[in-house]
């Protein structure tokens, strides 16, 4: 099953966004989609490997980070082709 993520990466902190450097690099070695803008971040592909790689991102961005906030959407297909028709 194809799923389509949704992050935004809120580190509640001065130095903000080492943190969000570092998370979207690994996502980015992940080898799945990853597609940025300037307010989320999005991951397309398999279920199980998205979530899994998230999973492990999540936690270590939580251990590394003392006051964070991740907003996330899950959509089940792959939306990475979306086009806007006007």
């Amino acid at each position: 099953m194809k799923i389509s993520v949704e992050l935004t990466l809120t580190p509640l902190q001065d130095n903000f966004e080492p943190p969000i450097i570092n998370f979207i690099k690994k996502l980015r070695s992940s080898g799945l989609t990853v597609l940025e803008n300037p307010l989320s971040t999005q991951v397309f592909g398999e279920y199980d490997r998205v979530m899994g790689l998230l999973t492990d991102e999540i936690k270590e961005a939580f251990e590394n980070i003392d006051h964070v906030v991740l907003g996330m959407k899950i959509v089940k297909s792959d939306r990475s082709d979306y086009e806007p028709h006007f």
